[in-house]
């Protein structure tokens, strides 16, 4: 018997985006711009920052492994109770644990292929069959999906909004998806960026359902600024949070984590200061974008993804940005290879890519 299992060995590693200080080292340049990973631009929430220094002296103490604060400020603002709610490391956190959680025996899972790479790496790590359906359009294909549920399909993964193509699926596709579902078969619906998205009048928001059956996952790495806490929750039927609580890490997340996304949560103008500067800057690159006869996909999250006419293109374009400074995501490792994904970032930066853009675009 191997020490690795086969499908272990045969994963492959996860490929971040470059970090400022890799970059600063390999290529000697002070002035990053980093547009990769769709972080907050203008930093983390102020009223955050105050709490976690108020916090320093208690690091020697374990947190409460309930999370009972940040859990119950969750339930009041969702209007849900405390048993309904879960935390964890970010969202894949959570994944993790659900995944642990509820797989068993000859279990499948159904996703779209070149989705969420955090998913893929889960899902496939778990030993189990997972039907990867392409996507259409750039969008995930919820009736070929549905052709591939059977007696084994335990879980089914949806982002929504998808990363990295910033698409969702409409309130009427989910609720025609949902009625074909059995009530055995999980949904995880993954909406990190759903602040973004809220606004869309035909974007399914999985908290005015309550089905038993679905687990909605968020997270404080987006628009409130904290991905560096690694801090995500989970809204669902508390049969499902019960059993998941007995698997999650019990210290999981951090003190400085909850406490943080305690104030994150109390900071209303900073969440909408975040979401003015998203609009603004979407609308900006849109324009010149298209100024620059660059295709793009509609998003509804804070990123664009770009489409170019090869992978040479795309690597290219990539790699001479990386010259000048500016971090942006080559889509390869998910399976877009003539893709890049932009996040989108203050003024400034927004002004300095399209004028790096200008001058190689055409190269």
């Amino acid at each position: 018997m191997p020490l690795v299992p086969s499908y272990i060995e045969k994963l492959k590693n996860y490929v971040p985006g470059k970090p400022i200080e890799e970059v600063q080292r390999d290529l000697g340049l002070e002035d990053i711009d980093k547009l990769a990973s769709n972080e907050n631009p203008i930093g983390p929430s102020p009223k955050a920052l105050i709490e976690i220094e108020k916090s320093l002296k208690k690091l020697h103490r374990y947190p409460d492994a309930s999370g009972y604060n940040l859990r119950n400020k969750l339930a009041k603002a969702f209007n849900i109770k405390m048993e309904n709610v879960i935390l964890g490391a970010g969202s894949e956190g959570i994944m993790s644990t659900i995944i642990r959680t509820f797989l068993m025996g000859n279990d499948e899972l159904i996703s779209a292929s070149n989705s969420f790479i955090g998913f893929r790496v889960l899902a496939n790590a778990s030993g189990k069959k997972v039907h990867w359906v392409p996507m259409k359009n750039y969008r995930y294909d919820l009736k070929s999906m549905l052709n591939e549920l059977n007696n084994q399909t335990k879980i089914i993964y949806i982002a929504n909004p998808d990363n990295p193509m910033g698409t969702y699926i409409t309130k009427e596709e989910f609720d025609a998806f949902y009625s074909d579902i059995p009530e055995r078969v999980l949904i995880i619906l993954d909406e990190a960026y759903f602040e973004y998205a809220q606004s869309k009048k035909n974007y399914p928001d999985s908290m005015n359902y309550r089905y038993d059956n679905v687990i909605t996952l968020r997270t404080f790495s987006k628009a409130y600024g904290l991905a560096g806490l690694r801090i995500g929750y989970g809204f669902a039927h508390d049969r499902l949070i019960n059993n998941l609580m007995k698997v999650k890490e019990p210290f999981e997340p951090s003190l400085i984590a909850m406490v943080a996304g305690i104030a994150a949560m109390g900071d209303k103008d900073f969440l909408h200061k975040t979401l003015m500067l998203n609009r603004v800057g979407y609308e900006f690159l849109e324009s010149n974008f298209s100024k620059l006869n660059i295709i793009t996909i509609p998003s509804v999250t804070n990123f664009i993804t770009t489409v170019w006419k090869s992978q040479k293109k795309a690597n290219y374009i990539t790699d001479a940005l990386l010259q000048k400074g500016i971090i942006v995501r080559n889509l390869s490792p998910f399976g877009w290879a003539n893709c890049i994904r932009i996040s989108i970032g203050t003024e400034e930066q927004n002004n300095r890519l399209i004028s790096e853009l200008e001058s190689i675009v055409n190269l």
